[in-house]
């Protein structure tokens, strides 16, 4: 008897959040079929045209949006963004420089501070051994 290996497919929204883009914004074909692990990573090392063009010019989902701003997920909603963004109003958030904005970054700032203690502090009670 021979294994029969059964390909591993994943929902588009699933893979969309894999590629960082927003699923709605994606062509129809995308968005109403299956994705196979085969074809999320040659979307992955050879992009389409559709996917360079999302990844650059947005729309964005949330998580790229709080990454290229520089603040959490939770500091967007604190902040009133709960729709996807595109590049350009990143930019112009980034130049206008709310006040949200600021105070979420600073608030994240604190928080990888905070984190890069505790990692050290972590890894300084290893290095001494038992």
């Amino acid at each position: 008897m021979t294994q029969h290996q059964s390909t591993q497919t994943m929902k588009p929204a699933t893979a969309a959040k894999k590629l960082g883009v927003y699923l709605e914004a994606t062509p129809a074909e995308f968005r109403e079929g299956v994705v196979s692990r085969a074809e999320l990573n040659a979307l992955q090392t050879d992009p389409p045209q559709w996917l360079r063009d999302l990844r650059r010019d947005g729309p964005h989902p949330r998580p790229v949006v709080a990454a290229k701003l520089g603040v959490s997920i939770s500091g967007l909603a604190r902040g009133g963004v709960t729709e996807p963004l595109t590049t350009e109003q990143i930019e112009a958030l980034k130049e206008e420089r709310p006040e949200w904005l600021e105070r979420e970054r600073a608030t994240q700032a604190e928080v990888r501070k905070e984190a890069a203690r505790l990692k050290k502090r972590g890894s300084e009670g290893t290095e001494g051994g038992a």
